[in-house]
């Protein structure tokens, strides 16, 4: 187990401990360390606290984070597109259809499996022992490209850029209907859907929120050929708000409607850019539209 302990002093008083735990040296995301809190991981003065305790001048604080327990998910030589690799991370462009960590219901034949096998298990730790090296996700049914860590400095690093919002991510998909103005931004909070525990929704309570810019690149009469550039990332942000709009996403048949010869949505992650946690310069990778995203436009236009 590592240990952390700070004082708090007179300028960060009023300051929410997650926050300012956060922004110290710490090898640990922001999910992982307000869960941490939850499990009463974090004490100040000796009690357990919640995550939004605002700290007082000379508060006594003490994190204790748990080593990685051991993993016990089976490396698969399963082929993946692996469009960048160094010492640090991989970009990989998933296929549409593969589940990115085990999960029940899915308990191999993931990205994950794929990726332990290709790393020989070097990959970062702070997201557990099912996402090994797992900064971000998208979903099964999502295509496209995704970056992993290999080691835990990079992963702090490449999430806290997803958390200041200068992680680039732009998306293609079609969605249904006609737009009436060319681009715009939706901004609306996103949370777990009370009446069904697996879907997301618009709501007020319990959410966080949510920011989505679009573009039409071409539209139909029934159809619109999309650009979507990812604010925020929230569990399935776009799909969410596409439906919540009024345009749901082709295919998709959690919030809209299934399409006929396609299997879920028609959305492709398709550019990401970051900067590098040791060059600390910029990249950016693209991925060219899938077959089954070309066959969609192909068979609609």
């Amino acid at each position: 187990m590592n240990s952390y302990s700070f004082i708090a002093g007179i300028e960060d008083v009023g300051t929410r401990i997650d926050k300012w735990l956060i922004s110290k040296e710490i090898d640990i995301t922001r999910n992982s360390l307000q869960k941490l809190i939850d499990d009463g991981g974090v004490t100040v003065n000796g009690s357990p606290v919640g995550k939004s305790y605002k700290l007082r001048n000379g508060d006594s604080v003490l994190i204790d984070i748990p080593e990685p327990k051991e993993l016990d998910v089976e490396a698969q030589d399963i082929p993946i597109d692996i469009v960048y690799e160094d010492d640090e991370l991989l970009v990989v462009n998933k296929p549409k259809g593969m589940v990115v960590h085990p999960a029940p219901g899915n308990p191999d034949k993931t990205l994950v499996n794929a990726l332990l096998f290709h790393c020989e298990g070097r990959l970062s730790s702070i997201n557990g022992v099912i996402r090994p090296g797992i900064v971000h996700r998208i979903d099964k049914n999502t295509s496209g490209l995704l970056v992993v860590a290999k080691t835990d400095n990079a992963h702090n690093f490449l999430a806290q850029q997803i958390s200041e919002h200068s992680f680039t991510r732009e998306y293609r998909a079609v969605v249904c209907g006609r737009f009436g103005e060319q681009s715009g931004t939706v901004d609306a909070p996103i949370g777990r859907d009370k009446r069904d525990r697996k879907k997301m929704c618009v709501c007020m309570q319990n959410s966080k929120n949510a920011v989505t810019h679009f573009e039409v690149i071409e539209q139909y009469d029934k159809y619109a050929y999309m650009k979507f550039i990812l604010e925020t990332g929230r569990t399935h942000q776009i799909r969410v708000h596409c439906a919540y709009i009024g345009h749901p996403v082709l295919g998709d048949d959690v919030y809209g409607k299934p399409f006929k010869g396609l299997e879920g949505q028609c959305l492709h992650a398709k550019k990401l850019g970051f900067i590098h946690p040791q060059t600390k310069e910029y990249m950016e990778f693209e991925s060219e539209l899938p077959d089954y995203f070309t066959g969609v436009l192909n068979k609609i236009r």
